[in-house]
């Protein structure tokens, strides 16, 4: 099977024939990566006999115990104190290791001159945004397997076509 039973709602900017009654439709039902879709009228959505949607079941949120978030804290802490150590002992050691005060007059001047300040990161999603989500459909099982039958077919003319100038031509010479 090259895709699997999951379509998602989508609308488009043009309209085309349905894929059951040839009416024009702007919507479309599409998997994942678009390797298969098929416009459909939103009267056929509700038929139970052509598509079912699939609701969202809402997550349960794990209880997390006052336990384990002191757990937590007392770990990001030691992690702190052990990072503010260890750079402590690199600043004692940079001073020891500094070998004149010329030296440190040129770092001094060069890190002014290239000295930016940070460029502060930007988040990849905003945190008060969701992400948007399609409704989902499942076909009947009839219908899907038509689609698949469809994709089949058109998968397996695209090998005949890529074959057929490999295959030897039919003899011309007459039978004796």
């Amino acid at each position: 099977m090259s895709f699997t039973n999951l379509y998602y709602k989508r609308t488009t900017g043009t309209a085309k024939a349905c894929y059951v009654c040839y009416k024009p439709t702007t919507t479309v039902l599409a998997t994942i990566n678009t390797v298969d879709f098929l416009y459909t009228c939103l009267g056929h959505l509700s038929d139970s006999g052509f598509a079912s949607q699939i609701k969202d079941e809402p997550k349960a949120t794990p209880a997390v115990t006052a336990e384990e978030i002191a757990r937590v804290k007392a770990e990001y802490e030691e992690k702190q104190k052990k990072k503010a150590e260890k750079e402590k002992e690199k600043a004692k050691e940079e001073s020891k290791d500094k070998e004149s005060d010329k030296e440190k007059e040129k770092d001094d001047k060069a890190d002014t001159k290239v000295a930016q300040p940070p460029i502060p990161s930007v988040p990849a999603t905003p945190s008060g945004q969701s992400t948007p989500s399609h409704e989902r459909y499942t076909l009947h099982r009839d219908f899907f397997s038509m689609r698949q039958a469809e994709h089949r077919k058109r998968r397996q003319t695209a090998q005949a076509k890529d074959l057929a100038p490999r295959l030897p031509a039919a003899p011309n010479n007459g039978v004796v």
